[in-house]
């Protein structure tokens, strides 16, 4: 299909239907490629219009549009290793829904992410990454309160990276609302919500572990 028959998504619940039936078409292995012809090609030269804003992580493996079948001009993606957070990143999303109008956002976190495990291993073993990489392991490091704060924690429940991505993707969606008026404002008045997602690279299929608005659908614990 492509977007001349296909209407586009205008609310948070359409916007996450369709990257949910795009992501399911992924793992069947029957993607629709929308949207990726020569008229939507030129249909997009004046303007871009996306339905969603993606924040996902840098990782080669986790290409948003792919897995998400999505076409050109549907999504507006953001990524940083580990899907960290700073101003830049939020001014980027804001682009993306105040001024593109995007109904959603999307927080995507992975599998056997570089970021959560090297944060992990510092957290192990007090052994800190090389270089520039600290600065990203630094901005992962917040996340670890949510995990040890809980009844009942041990510190040592954050050195699991499994543990430790899917409360990464967590706080980052409470970041977001909460550093961000904007973000904030569309959630509360119902034109925004911002989701966590987590992609496992093997099943290539997309789980829904936060929410912050109405999508539809509840988060899986």
């Amino acid at each position: 299909m492509t977007a001349a028959t296909t209407p586009a998504p205008t609310t948070p619940i359409e916007a996450w239907t369709a990257l949910r039936a795009g992501n399911h078409r992924f793992v069947a292995g029957e993607p629709a490629h929308p949207s990726q012809n020569a008229d939507r090609r030129r249909e997009l030269r004046a303007a871009q219009h996306p339905h969603t804003v993606i924040f996902g992580c840098s990782d080669s493996r986790v290409a948003a549009e792919i897995i998400f079948d999505q076409g050109l001009g549907d999504v507006f993606v953001v990524r940083t290793a580990g899907h960290v957070l700073d101003t830049t990143v939020i001014g980027s999303i804001e682009y993306g829904t105040e001024v593109l109008g995007a109904s959603l956002v999307v927080v995507l976190g992975h599998d056997s992410c570089g970021a959560v495990a090297a944060t992990a291993h510092t957290l192990a073993t007090g052994e800190q990454p090389p270089g520039f990489v600290r600065a990203v392991v630094d901005r992962v490091m917040p996340s670890v309160a949510g995990i040890t704060s809980r009844p009942g924690a041990r510190a040592t429940d954050a050195f699991d990276p499994d543990t430790l991505r899917t409360e990464h993707v967590r706080h980052t969606v409470e970041m977001l609302r909460g550093y961000s008026a904007a973000l904030r404002d569309g959630v509360e008045a119902g034109r925004l919500a911002i989701v966590g997602v987590e992609y496992d690279l093997a099943e290539g299929s997309a789980r829904l572990v936060e929410v912050a608005g109405e999508v539809g659908e509840a988060p899986q614990v």
